[in-house]
């Protein structure tokens, strides 16, 4: 795998919920790639918006990188945009901005909206979501002539299978609408969150959807620009809940002062420990990918609260939060890092999840509006 060039420069985005002198400045996006086992074979185009210059990797190839069971695919058709996230759209001239059309669907509506509030440069459509008497979708693009040689792009939201397979669809039809350019902007990849292939049998679910969208039509323009977001940077310190997370971001966080824990075997039990770091007196943020149950995140939160930080916070790119697990996490007003966190940030990849916790301390949304309106001005 070709080594990937320094991450571009940005400044912080704005946030109602940030004051301009809070060190918890933070932070998106990167390219996410299925962990362990999987690389997507695509042209990456990575720009510094500071500067202007462009650097351009490669990532091999899509393969099993278990030794015994070897799969290539050298026809990947699309490509994955890594923009800075702080940068708003509006820095570009007017004048010479690509002006996009951009679809949704129902669950990205309010971001959707955010994004073309962004910049003259965006105009929204809509697409008619219904279904038929069986249930199946019944899908229409309405004025779909009126989109010929216009850059399209769309806003996906995979939160359940069933609505990946409402989207698919739309996703497939739009490049070949002799549209000039085409982009999917898929903030979350689902099910890249935790796959493995350690056992035999084991079913490979983000390298069948990797393939899926690898196949996604091409339009005049070429291939379809795929943009996914990750965690990019921080400027606060920083925890990380166990060494998976710290092999994933150390090195674009290696300049702030961290703290990391580790999961350790006692009997029966795996207990959060401090590996290395010193909390005491300081407001300590954890800084991880995701959360689901909150498990891990809870027993950090206590192991640091122990030794003395006076502070914990939380940053998450994708909240998922089954089952309403987000109702774990109190608000501490101040005295009780033990037992609850003084901020706990996201973005809203995961747009399900922001209804629920919109303006319910201690959660705070931070758009990914910016960044994509950006992103599709690449």
């Amino acid at each position: 795998m070709a080594a990937t060039p320094p991450a571009p420069s940005f400044s912080p985005p704005s946030n109602k919920f940030l004051k301009p002198n809070s060190s918890h400045s933070l932070f998106l996006p990167k390219p996410v790639k299925p962990k362990n086992r999987y690389c997507f074979n695509l042209n990456c185009e990575v720009k510094s918006f500071n500067n202007h210059n462009i650097r351009t990797f490669t990532i091999e190839h899509i393969s099993n990188m278990n030794k015994d069971n070897s799969t290539h695919n050298n026809n990947t058709s699309s490509s994955l945009v890594s923009v800075s996230a702080a940068t708003s759209a509006s820095q570009f001239h007017t004048k010479n901005a690509k002006k996009v059309v951009l679809f949704y669907c129902t669950e990205t509506k309010s971001l959707a909206e955010k994004i073309a509030a962004e910049t003259d440069a965006i105009e929204l459509r809509t697409i008619s979501w219904g279904k038929f008497p069986d249930g199946f979708p019944n899908i229409f693009i309405p004025n779909a002539q009126g989109i010929r040689g216009q850059h399209v792009a769309f806003l996906a939201s995979f939160s359940s299978p069933a609505v990946i397979f409402e989207q698919i669809p739309v996703i497939y039809a739009l490049p070949k609408l002799f549209v000039a350019s085409f982009s999917l902007v898929l903030p979350f990849f689902p099910t890249g969150t935790s796959e493995r292939m350690e056992d035999e049998g084991d079913v490979a679910t983000a390298f069948t959807l990797a393939r899926l969208l690898s196949n996604i039509p091409i339009s005049r323009g070429g291939p379809t620009s795929l943009v996914i977001f990750d965690i990019h940077a921080l400027q606060i310190s920083i925890a990380f809940p166990d060494d998976g997370a710290w092999k994933r971001f150390h090195m674009q966080l290696q300049h702030f002062p961290t703290i990391v824990c580790a999961k350790v075997r006692e009997g029966d039990q795996r207990i959060v420990r401090i590996k290395e770091g010193e909390p005491k007196g300081r407001h300590v943020v954890i800084v991880d990918d995701l959360v689901q149950s909150g498990g891990t995140l809870i027993e950090c939160q206590k192991v640091l609260a122990s030794h003395g930080a006076a502070k914990i916070s939380a940053y998450v790119t994708h909240g998922i939060f089954p089952n309403k697990s987000w109702t774990r996490f109190g608000h501490d007003n101040g005295g009780h890092p033990e037992t609850a966190f003084t901020y706990f940030w996201i973005t809203d990849s995961c747009p399900l999840t922001v209804k629920e916790v919109m303006n319910k301390p201690p959660f705070e949304v931070l758009s990914l509006a910016s960044s994509i309106s950006t992103s599709l001005q690449i």
